[in-house]
Parts: C-alpha cells; structure tokens; sequence
C-alpha cells in the first residue's frame, strides 16, 4: 500500500512549486516508507510514497508509460486482485509489460479501455492518472471505500491526497469548521457522510466515484458501480455453495505478496474463516500461518455479557488457532497506552473517531508490523450477512433512524449554549432519508423484504464505510497493509440479493455464511453468537480518561470549552460515564468512551489548530 499526493492546475504554471509537493508527499511517509518518487511538470505535480508488496523494482511510481507517442502517468494506492486476468486480456491486446507489478497492470488497462477501466478491476484502490493525450487527470477509488482519496479546489487548481493531512500541507488549504461541519459531527460522529471531509471546502471521492478534470477545467464527479437488485433464482443449497465458493476465491485472490503475511483472529466467525482457507492455502504450500488475536490486561476479570457483546473473544480465537495449527500470538495492550494512543489515533484519521476502538487498533497494528507487512481481516461480513442485533431485533429494524443513531436529540445535551441550535437532527434524518432513496428495489417485495433492503444499503454505504475507514487509517499509520476479504465487490452484490430466508437460515444471525463454513470450522466456532471487536471493560481505563477529560475542563485554553456545556460534561466525568446512558453510536460508544470522544475533539481542535468558524 501506498500514499498519493497531487496538485493540477491547467491555467498557469506551477512546475516551480516541487517544494509544495515534496511537502504533502511527506505527510505520507508513513503509508509508504520503503520509497518516493515525485512528477513535475507544468501543469502537473504528483508525489507518491509506497510500501513496498509486490515487485520491488518493477512497481516503482510514478509511473509512466507510453503508447503511440503519448505518455500517461500514475500514482496509485492499493492492491489489484484480479491483476494476472487482465494482464492475460492486455497481453492479448498487444500489450507488453516491464514489470509483474499490479501497477503498470492498472496503468495499461487506462490506456486501452480509459476511464472505463474501473468497471475491470478486483481490488483496493485509489489512484490518478495524468493523460497527455487527452490533456486530463483521472481519479478513481474502489467500490467500497476501502482506499481513501481527498481534494480539494482553490480557483482552478485541483489537490489531492490520500490523507486530509496531504492537504492542509498546501499553503493554500487551511483546517477550518463550520457550522455545517460541527453538525455533522454531532449528528453523524463518528461516522462521516459520504464525499465529505467535515473540514470546510475539503470533499472525498465517495466509494464507487470517479473524478475527471479536463484542461478546460472543468471538474466531473461520477459514480461507476452500485449494487443492484436482482431476483435470485437458486435454491438453499445453491446459495450456500455460491457463497462459499466467492468467498474462498476472495480470500485466496489476497493472499499475493512479496512480503510476510498474517491473519487478524479474533476467535469470531469471519476472521476464523479468512484464517481457516488463508491456512489450508499456506500448508499445502509447506508454510505455517501466523495469527494474531487482540486483549487487554485484566479483561476476562471484568468482562460483562451485554446484547452486542455476549462472549468475549480470547478463549475462542486459542480454540481456532489449535483448529488450524497456526502460529498464534495474543497482543495484550495496558490501558495506559490505550488512552495515550488516542493521540496517535486522531492523527491518523485527521479527526475524532472511535475512540479506544481506534486506538486499540493502532496498537495491535504497531505490533503486528514489527514481523509482518499484509494482515487480513474480517470487517465487513456483518454488514453484507446480517450479523447486528439491528437485523433481527424488531425495534431495532424498524428505527426510523440510523439504527446504530437512535439517540441523536441527546446529543444536544452535551452541547453548549452558542451550538445548541444547531440542526443535528435534521442533518440526521436528511441523511438517513437520502439514502433510503438510493436503495435499489424489486418490483413485489413484501414490506420486510423491502425494509431489509433499505438495512442492508444503510449498512454497506455508512457502518460498513465507518469501519473500513478506521481499519485503513489505524493499520497504514503503522505502514501495515490490511486487506478485506469480504469487501469483494462480487461478495457485496451477490450477498445483497441473498433472500432473507437465506440470509438468517435456521433462524440465525448469518445463518448462511454460519452453513456455508462446515467443514471449514470447527462447530463452537460456527454456532457461536456474533461478537464485536473486543473493547476494554476495565475500570482503570475508565479512571484514566476522568482524569484527563477534568484536566481539560479546568484548563482555560482547552478549545472543546467553546463547543461543550462544560458542567453536564462534568457531571459525566465525576459519574465515570454514567450519567449519560443513551449509546452515542451503535454498541461501541458508551460511558468512558463517549468521554475519550470529548478528549479526542479536544486533541484534534488542539493538534490542527482547527479555526471554527460560527
């Protein structure tokens, strides 16, 4: 994986400016730090970091390459999975290569089928492509959002980076929120709409999308594939096959590299899956995989079963690891680190985020890479399989929110005076209500059917997107790369059209994909109840973060002071999160979270001199 960086202006020349790029493209070192390269030309400066995956010399950027006299260049963040079918279909074509890298395979397949290109490709990705023969840049990202890609426009200049930080390194982009940004903060925090960057005048390419900038400066954003509803004609057991046959071939189709690799098992239902075939895969090539579980000191003593999280994780991910034979090592992180990791954490998103569940992140990251460079991971089979309490828990299907937002008009109470006006539950349910327009339906759905389907794109455009996003930001600022087995966008589109009866076989959450993995897993494993990413549960991390969150209420100069009703805050801190009892977002921010969201606000104001425009 990879960072990008680029300034395009067709209107004057900024050739003169390499320091500028230099300077974004050093934001990036920590998702590439193997190498560097920078393109400068005219009109045209692009920078790019790399972590070195596949083909060391060969995949060096940016690239260049040239056909019929024209020269196209590319910096490109990701990983193709489908690289060797299309180099097959190019080398068909009358195309030659100099390198095995996924790289020039991208960069060919533009010049032969240009921006359709994207409707070609299998994997993670966000890149550009400056075209001289059309005098054009051309900006992709994946289907589901896995790679993230940010611009924004000064005039007639575009910039962009794979980081909000590669931006603000322009002299010309500043961190500013507005009015409109705090609201989405508090309404939708620490999920962020789609194409949004919450900083005033700062977008991202929203999943699916590409840009194009045409030297005439006009700028199209367009999306290039969504899920669709289609009839499914198979029968259970055709359903059960389908699903497991995508599902090894994703799995399989990622476990390419030049590089050490490892699994995340968590002892769950989808990591045990990914590790399983990743395993089966390994000894039937002579090689033992390595797998990696995560835990807090102390945890098991003060661990208490809830509706989202009923077992906890440690003594199922050692029953899996024994299953499979793999070398597992168990990452146990101390609470200390954990909250003075929520720092590092903000700096990495370049905003708030999940808290502890993103710091904990971060650090099982940091250790992961000390021996490894690619881990897969299993985020995204809940979303597309039904594995939330929201799937088959009648309130909660039928919210008339964001299932995992159901107390927005709360949220208001930690406001302060001056900001609690502003329209955190309009932006909530225009929000919500604008997707549901986007969900593709059958003609005959019964009302269920029809809400099910609303649930699931809800889920894959907004949960979904939320934890892809904190899985890439926490794993790349360590320069690890993580890869998503069941983001496969032929596994998104299959699963989305899985009938319900399927989908919850047996009367279970994830009842199919649970069917489809016999043989594959061991029974305990198969039926055991959905569990989330572990969080911690004791008391000392509570402690630790009152203590700081008073710190910051009685320091003056503390910015979250002009955004928060500082005695219900405090009122908050002194009950250790007690006080305030409405979950701030889904089954992941409760109590002492919700307070080390405060302190993360705080830092981010702090850390980027955020100006706050009301």
């Amino acid at each position: 994986m990879c960072g990008i960086a680029g300034w395009v202006d067709f209107s004057k020349d900024i050739s003169a400016h390499e320091d500028i790029l230099k300077n974004m493209t050093d934001t990036l070192k920590l998702r590439g730090p193997n190498s560097y390269g920078y393109y400068v030309k005219k009109n045209v400066l692009l920078g790019h970091r790399r972590l070195i995956v596949v083909d060391p010399e060969g995949g060096k950027q940016p690239m260049t390459k040239t056909s019929f006299g024209k020269d196209y260049t590319v910096v490109y963040n990701g990983e193709l999975y489908n690289t060797e079918d299309l180099r097959k279909e190019l080398l068909a074509a009358g195309f030659t290569f100099n390198s095995y890298s996924d790289t020039e395979v991208l960069l060919t397949s533009y010049i032969y089928w240009g921006i359709d290109c994207v409707r070609k490709f299998n994997g993670i990705f966000a890149f550009a492509i400056y075209d001289t023969k059309n005098n054009s840049v051309f900006l992709a990202r994946d289907p589901l959002g896995v790679k993230p890609l940010f611009y924004t426009r000064k005039n007639n200049s575009l910039i962009f980076g794979s980081e909000i930080k590669t931006l603000l390194a322009h002299p010309e982009v500043n961190a500013v929120i507005d009015r409109d940004g705090l609201t989405e903060l508090f309404a939708l925090g620490p999920a962020v709409r789609p194409g949004s960057g919450v900083y005033k005048n700062i977008s991202e390419v929203p999943p699916a999308h590409y840009l194009l900038l045409t030297s005439d400066n006009k700028l199209t954003l367009k999306e290039y594939w969504k899920v669709s509803a289609e009839e499914s004609k198979e029968t259970e057991t055709e359903a059960i096959e389908h699903t497991r046959d995508l599902l090894i071939d994703a799995i399989k189709r990622q476990l390419v590299g030049d590089v050490p690799l490892c699994t995340f098992l968590s002892g769950g239902l989808d990591s045990s899956a990914i590790s399983a075939i990743a395993s089966t895969e390994y000894k039937n090539n002579g090689k033992t995989l390595t797998t990696y579980s995560i835990d807090y000191e102390d945890n098991a003593k003060y661990f208490k079963s809830s509706l989202f999280q009923p077992t906890s994780d440690q003594f199922y991910a050692e029953i899996m690891a024994k299953y499979i034979g793999s070398d597992h090592r168990t990452v146990v992180l101390n609470h200390e680190n954990l909250a003075s990791s929520l720092k590092e954490a903000v700096i990495a998103r370049d905003l708030p985020g999940m808290v502890d569940i993103d710091s904990s992140l971060y650090l099982f990251c940091k250790e992961v890479k000390k021996d490894f460079v690619i881990a897969l991971s299993g985020e995204c089979a809940d979303e597309l399989f039904g594995g939330y309490p929201w799937f088959t828990r009648p309130e909660l299907m039928n919210a008339t929110t964001f299932p995992w937002s159901r107390f927005v008009p709360n949220r208001k109470q930690i406001l302060s005076k001056e900001l609690k006006s502003l329209k955190i539950e309009d932006c909530t349910n225009e929000n919500y209500l604008d997707t549901l327009k986007q969900v593709p339906h059958l003609d005959g759905e019964t009302p269920e059917e029809y809400r099910m389907r609303e649930l699931f794109y809800l889920n894959i455009k907004w949960f979904m997107l939320t934890l892809l996003t904190r899985k890439d930001r926490c794993s790349m600022a360590n320069s690890l790369e993580v890869r998503v087995p069941f983001a496969d966008y032929r596994i998104v589109q299959y699963a989305f059209n899985i009938p319900n009866n399927f989908k919850f076989l047996n009367g279970r959450e994830k009842g199919l994909l649970r069917e489809c993995l016999k043989g594959i897993l061991p029974d305990e494993i198969i039926f055991r109840k959905k569990s989330p990413y572990p969080k911690t549960h004791n008391p000392i991390y509570t402690e630790i973060v009152c203590n700081e969150m008073s710190k910051i209420l009685q320091d003056p100069t503390s910015p979250i002071l002009d955004l928060i009703d500082t005695e219900f805050v405090k009122s908050m801190v002194e009950s250790k999160g007690a006080s305030y009892t409405s979950p701030w977002y889904g089954q992941l921010m409760t109590g002492p979270q919700l307070i080390a969201y405060f302190i993360q606000i705080n830092l981010w104001l702090k850390e980027y001199n955020v100006k706050i425009e009301l």
